[in-house]
């Protein structure tokens, strides 16, 4: 039987659950890796950190996904998305129970242990980034993968919100670690679900004698596309980074304001990864709308500069405008970054592709708040985003749109 025929005896439905089971497993992980921001004046009043040493504690399971991120991608090019989803899963709720059991017990644990509780946490949530994506190639075919993957990509939002709405509250009510049982109780649930609903898609079967697949990393063409992504990461972060400061500080919003306004453009973003995943597959290409967008990103940001040193009092709107349409041009390619990268290196190696996809996008997500930040600091927002519209114009180059090939599986 062919993977073809084998996909085809799965009811059409049956992709669509094994997408929702991705999406909330990823969200789950999600909630844990990036929701430790929100504990930070309980762990500030608790332990009596400073911002600084706080900011460790944040580093921390971020630092366990970029450590293995890769491995967890090989594992699952080797033995399967289920296995990998699952048991990544199961570790990070497990290590979740660890670190609330620890801090119930004692009220100031050691430092070293939380930290390398939350870095053994985060390397386990890990293993969603890299699998998930591939299993929705494997069960997607071409025409509807960049909606798929669109789709799967709202996953990460979807899990800081969720952080954001659950652990503020539990942590002060509970505590700033044992706040973390909702998140660890959502990864054993979801390593649950992966294990009974989400089987591995099919493969072709290895005839004997036949070599091993050939690596993509042979020609530059899906370095060229890492490339492209992390730089497109600058503008995603350049815009969520800065967006409340900015309106609260530079155009005197309140607070609550502009939260409501992030939060609303969260969701706009959201809508827009599934909206370009949607256009790639109408298309027929990936890398081509993702150049388009490197283009939109980059005006918007110096729009937004430009909007920043206008005087005029009727010409107010232009900042806030642009940062309203920058939160959805500057997500909008991480769907078609991810599809394509799978695309390109075939089931045999999508695993440990889609693993360093995510590290170069990650290190960036890391360096781009902490440059632009010191920039903005010294320079003013419109030096800050001037120089972040340098990352999109290089990506626009960058992108290998003439060499992209056709969908190999």
């Amino acid at each position: 039987m062919t993977v073809a025929e084998k996909k085809a005896r799965i009811r059409p439905g049956r992709r669509w659950v094994i997408l929702a089971i991705g999406v909330i497993a990823q969200a789950a992980a999600s909630a844990f890796i990036y929701g430790v921001p929100f504990l930070v004046p309980t762990l500030r009043d608790t332990l009596g950190l400073s911002l600084a040493q706080v900011g460790v504690y944040v580093a921390a399971p971020t630092v366990g996904l970029l450590c293995t991120l890769i491995a967890w991608g090989a594992a699952a090019d080797r033995w399967g998305e289920r296995v990998v989803m699952a048991s990544g899963l199961a570790v990070a709720g497990l290590d979740i129970a660890a670190l609330v059991a620890v801090t119930h017990r004692a009220p100031h644990p050691p430092t070293p242990l939380l930290l390398a509780l939350l870095v053994v946490g985060g390397a386990g949530g890990a293993s969603v980034n890299a699998a998930s994506g591939r299993m929705v190639m494997g069960w997607f075919p071409p025409t509807e993968r960049g909606m798929a993957m669109g789709i799967r990509q709202t996953a990460q939002p979807l899990g800081v919100g969720l952080a954001g709405l659950s652990l503020p509250t539990l942590a002060h009510h509970l505590g700033a670690f044992p706040a973390m049982v909702a998140p660890g109780g959502l990864c054993l649930l979801s390593a649950v679900g992966v294990t009974a609903f989400a089987p591995d898609p099919p493969r072709a079967p290895r005839r004997p004698g036949e070599a091993r697949p050939r690596s993509p990393y042979r020609s530059w063409l899906l370095p060229r596309v890492h490339a492209a992504s992390a730089l497109l990461v600058v503008p995603q972060f350049a815009v969520s980074a800065f967006t409340v400061e900015y309106l609260v500080h530079q155009r005197h919003w309140g607070t609550a304001a502009a939260g409501a306004f992030a939060a609303a453009m969260q969701l706009a973003g959201a809508a827009g990864r599934i909206g370009s995943g949607a256009w790639s597959d109408r298309v027929g290409s990936r890398l081509r709308p993702m150049r388009q967008l490197a283009v939109a990103a980059a005006l918007v940001l110096l729009v937004f500069a430009l909007g920043d040193v206008l005087t005029a009092h009727w010409l107010a709107w232009v900042a806030p405008a642009a940062l309203a349409v920058g939160a959805v041009v500057s997500v909008a390619d991480n769907g078609l970054g991810y599809a394509v990268t799978a695309e390109i290196a075939g089931p045999s190696w999508s695993g440990r592709a889609l693993g360093t996809q995510n590290t170069g996008q990650n290190v960036f997500a890391a360096l781009a708040p902490v440059t632009l930040g010191s920039i903005i600091g010294g320079s003013g927002y419109a030096v800050g985003f001037a120089v972040a519209a340098i990352a999109p114009l290089i990506a626009i180059g960058v992108t290998p749109v003439r060499t992209e090939p056709p969908p190999r599986w």
